[in-house]
């Protein structure tokens, strides 16, 4: 089975590409990510299966073999900050609860950066 490494992957988009062992780019779509898997990091290891789409080669049942260690994960935030970090989120969660109530959806920036705070805390209460 074919392996190679993440080059990069974008979530928004839904796809990225893998540099594979013989450092051909094959064009990786988010569909084709393991169950439960949403990202891949740049760097991480794959093996996955090669189909010829009209556009070049991609992958298909990818299977992660080994993720990069980030340093954000690496390292935790001391308590007393992470609490702080909570605290204004549930105050940002209860705006945008109330402006759902009303039928406004937050701002796709908005939404997005919401998303990034509540990955980032997600991720400090997992370490």
């Amino acid at each position: 089975m074919p392996s190679g490494r993440v080059k990069w992957f974008s979530l928004e988009k839904g796809f990225g590409f893998i540099s594979n062992d013989e450092g051909e780019d094959v064009y990786l779509a988010a569909t084709s990510l393991p169950e439960g898997v949403a990202t891949v990091k740049p760097g991480t290891k794959i093996e996955f299966s090669i189909i010829d789409s009209r556009k070049g080669p991609q992958a298909m049942s990818v299977r992660i073999i080994d993720a990069p260690v980030s340093l954000a994960e690496n390292s935790r935030v001391n308590s007393d900050d992470l609490a702080a970090m909570i605290e204004d989120t549930i105050k940002i969660l209860d705006k945008v609860g109330n402006g759902l109530r009303h039928g406004r959806h937050p701002s796709g920036p908005d939404a997005e950066r919401l998303g990034r705070v509540l990955r980032g805390i997600a991720s400090q209460l997992e370490a």
